[in-house]
């Protein structure tokens, strides 16, 4: 099912906007600024009454009205509220759906403001009542303890982004409009926030958008000149070479100057309510030619508007320029509680907005206020892709048991399958069942991680090949489809973002090493839903953000030193306290349990899923039902593999987590049972199953960990990352003290796969040895020393011809059959390099 389509979409007006309507933008812009300014700087009082009975100070309007401590940012606020007016009488003319992004970083007062006049935050707050007592409320709790955050942030109905980290209002702009035909996103961008290299790369991903299935992106370069104490790059270069710019970017530039003299109000509001409606004229006619068949890339308008910092504020304070200058940037009287003087400056700029035509007597918005407001689910509040729960529909999924590597028949450990590629293959079959609302994004990668069997039902959307001379070249293009790739980690995970906060899902890959890039991103979305989940009932839950981390550390030992770094486990770790539960850690050791893991991803809600899986060709240990049964715990112990009999305790237990780490540990406990060393092996596919259960409500008891890994028992624990995240996670479990943890230790190089898992005691011959040192170093000493000699030998192996030792690539768990063709498997696709 498509987005559902609200009004009336991409309809022209017959005239022009009224005058009428003109004065009443002019007065949604004056109490959106009043109401702005009161929540930065009010307490009590909040429409400075003479009479105003004040239980925390003396009568009428005085300092102590003031609040102690001034938060918040005045300088953008203005620009934005101004075109939250406008982009309202555009909404209403047109019955057209539309969304508001908000790219300036601290533009929160504008966004309440504009929610509390078009009716939608009295609905989620019906505490803030539409009277003087209301009103205070609403000042007071602006960036004040127990409050609301000074940003346009999830508390406040109709955003979906929060401008705190700058450089990404369009990529979500431009993923909400993906498979949303209908949709009108306007983008503002702060004109410091179009310095940010996310944001410079973002206009580009216009090249994506199909115009006839895709809505459209209006942004609009909020340019006001200066970031907190520095002027912007755009705004110091001349028209002629911003315009420029953005023609290159694919636009077609509209400039609008304003605040500069002494026009008046009424004519700035009449000259954009025309320049908005040629360019919403644009904007349709685009539509329009799609809809003809035209297969041209658009040139698509884009708005460049030009007006002080701090617009309408006063023009000096303490004889500095203020308003026009990068002292308006954030509280422009800093002191309006400290000094008369100030006081007396703000209650001036208070009452230059004539806040007796805005309320009446009891402090209610008078009804010619919002006389022209949308109405309904168009309302920039209350449009259902602000809240995109409202419009999450299941995934139809495929039947997973079709992708099922056959363990039953092959036997424990048998083949050489690329994970990826079976998730790619039920991915491909997702797809299909789900055109309009999965999408897959990433960074040129998608093939390289083994998700190319999409290609068999979609293709990669590309709207951009006027110029190719050579089209035969390209493979797996087309205007519509839904893989889409640009080579920017920052443009996928913006882009999947925006997709799934309007209500649709979707996958993104990445190379494990450079997801870091996105480090800052992921955790800005963490933090939307850990205050979705805690506080705000009234936002239903949206489909879980997934991410699939392949081409992984153990496995880049093609490209080097550079492309290992498995540490983003550790910061999805920082999100994990609180038990807001919304990151979930997977490690599928094998096929089977990566599919487990995609059916659950593939149906949460409000998380972000992290899978770390490799691609190169890997055993496949469990069944479908086992790897299901394990994910339901989190961890297992695989008794076919442990050589104990049953209630009989282990010498030692091997834990592994991850692949590689899974491999090396199952080829250990071959050389560690030749001894006669009892081993009990413990798999563990999700990780925070672990966790300390003093400080996760859903991981595993102390019980059940123990009944795992013993209560007294050493535990050789191999584990995909860094050594430190296992101790991080179960420094208060039992049997703490005996866990000896090997990981990645920060050594790696371009070599071979086994030269890579040497480096970092990772490999089974290591492993063996540890856990012999463990029980019994002296008891052990000459097959310590043997292994050891093994290892270097090896090594030398490798250095000698250029490939791995047979005992290393050659080696198969005793239990699978078809052993010759397994190994024939991985020696012929070992050598990929991508």
């Amino acid at each position: 099912m498509a987005q559902p389509v609200l009004g009336t979409p991409w309809k022209k007006l017959n005239g022009p906007v009224s005058e009428d309507e003109i004065a009443w933008v002019d007065k949604y812009w004056r109490a959106a600024n009043y109401l702005s300014v009161g929540q930065i700087y009010l307490r009590s009082n909040p429409l400075m009454r003479a009479d105003f009975k004040n239980q925390d100070g003396p009568d009428g309007f005085t300092r102590e009205d003031v609040k102690h401590r001034l938060v918040g940012h005045w300088g953008t606020t203005p620009g934005l509220n101004f075109l939250f007016g406008h982009v309202n009488r555009l909404i209403r003319d047109h019955q057209q759906n539309a969304i508001f992004l908000m790219g300036p970083g601290h533009g929160g007062p504008a966004g309440t403001a504009q929610s509390l006049l078009d009716g939608t935050y009295r609905e989620i707050r019906p505490d803030i009542t539409d009277d003087e007592a209301g009103l205070q409320k609403f000042f007071r709790q602006f960036s004040y303890p127990g409050g609301i955050p000074s940003h346009y942030a999830p508390e406040t109905p109709g955003s979906i982004h929060e401008g705190g980290e700058l450089g990404y209002v369009l990529s979500h702009a431009y993923g909400a409009v993906l498979d949303n035909p209908s949709m009108l996103a306007v983008a503002v961008v702060g004109d410091g926030e179009a310095e940010t290299g996310p944001l410079a790369t973002s206009w580009q991903t216009n090249k994506f958008m199909d115009p006839l299935t895709d809505g459209i992106v209006l942004p609009i370069l909020h340019l006001n000149g200066y970031k907190i104490a520095n002027p912007t790059i755009l705004a110091r270069i001349s028209d002629g070479e911003r315009d420029e710019f953005f023609r290159g970017m694919g636009y077609h530039p509209y400039n609008f100057v304003a605040g500069f003299d002494e026009e008046d109000h009424a004519s700035i509001h009449r000259r954009f309510a025309t320049l908005l409606e040629a360019v919403f004229d644009e904007i349709c006619d685009i539509k329009r030619r799609a809809a003809a068949g035209e297969a041209s890339r658009p040139f698509y308008p884009m708005i460049i508007f030009r007006t002080p910092k701090g617009w309408t504020c006063p023009k000096e304070i303490d004889g500095k320029k203020t308003e026009g200058s990068w002292r308006a940037h954030q509280v422009p009287l800093a002191s309006a509680r400290d000094t008369e003087a100030h006081f007396e400056v703000l209650k001036g700029w208070l009452e230059s907005y004539e806040p007796e035509g805005l309320f009446d007597e009891k402090g209610a918005i008078r009804p010619e206020v919002t006389e022209f407001m949308p109405q309904g689910e168009l309302r920039l509040g209350a449009n259902p892709n602000t809240n995109g729960g409202k419009l999450l529909e299941d995934l139809k999924l495929p039947e997973t048991s079709k992708y099922e590597i056959d363990v039953k028949n092959g036997g424990h450990g048998f083949g050489a399958t690329e994970a990826t590629r079976v998730l790619g293959e039920y991915t491909a079959e997702l797809i299909n069942n789900n055109r309009d609302k999965f999408r897959i994004f990433g960074p040129d990668e998608t093939a390289s991680n083994r998700l190319q069997p999409s290609y068999q039902v979609t293709d990669k959307q590309w709207f951009n090949g006027d110029l190719n001379d050579d089209p035969a070249n390209d493979e797996h293009l087309s205007p519509v489809g839904n893989v889409i790739e640009q080579l920017s980690e920052h443009q996928c995970e913006g882009l999947l973002e925006g997709y799934i906060l309007t209500g649709r899902h979707g996958l993104w890959s990445s190379y494990e090493s450079f997801v870091h890039i996105v480090d800052s991103m992921v955790n800005q979305h963490c933090k939307w839903l850990e205050a979705t989940v805690r506080e705000i009932p009234w936002r239903k839950p949206i489909s879980g953000l997934n991410m699939l981390l392949s081409s992984h550390v153990w496995r880049q030992d093609h490209n080097g030193f550079s492309h290992q770094d498995p540490g983003f486990v550790d910061v999805l770790l920082n999100k994990t306290f609180n038990n807001d539960h919304v990151v979930n850690i997977y490690y599928p050791a094998d096929a089977n349990l990566l599919l487990a893991v995609a059916e659950r991803c593939y149906t949460s809600t409000n998380c972000v899923n992290a899978v770390f899986a490799g691609k190169q060709p890997a055993p496949t240990w469990v069944t479908l039902d086992e790897a299901r049964e394990e994910l339901s715990a989190g961890a297992a112990e695989w008794k076919w593999a442990s050589n104990t009999a049953d209630g009989e305790e282990p010498d030692i237990v091997l834990g592994c987590c991850g692949d590689v780490p899974t491999q090396e540990t199952m080829a250990a406990l071959e050389l560690l049972d030749k001894l006669g060393v009892k081993c009990r092996l413990v798999n563990v596919v999700e990780l925070l199953k672990i966790q300390n259960a003093s400080e996760n409500d859903e991981a595993l008891s102390d019980e059940q960990f123990t009944a795992l890994f013993t209560a007294d028992k050493p535990v050789l624990f191999a584990f995909h990352a860094y050594p430190g995240t296992v101790h991080r996670l179960i420094w208060d479990r039992p049997n703490h003290d005996n866990f000896h943890v090997h990981g990645y230790e920060e050594q790696g190089s371009t070599t071979t796969p086994y030269d890579m898992l040497r480096l970092n005691h990772m490999d089974r011959w290591a492993l063996a040895a540890d856990a012999l040192r463990i029980l019994d170093a002296e008891k052990w000493a000459d097959q310590i020393a043997e292994w050891e000699q093994f290892r270097q030998d090896a090594f030398q192996f490798a250095v000698d011809n250029g490939y791995d030792h047979p005992a290393f690539t050659d080696w198969v768990w005793h239990d699978a059959k078809d052993t010759a063709a397994a190994i024939s498997a991985t020696k012929a696709t070992g050598g990929d390099n991508e």
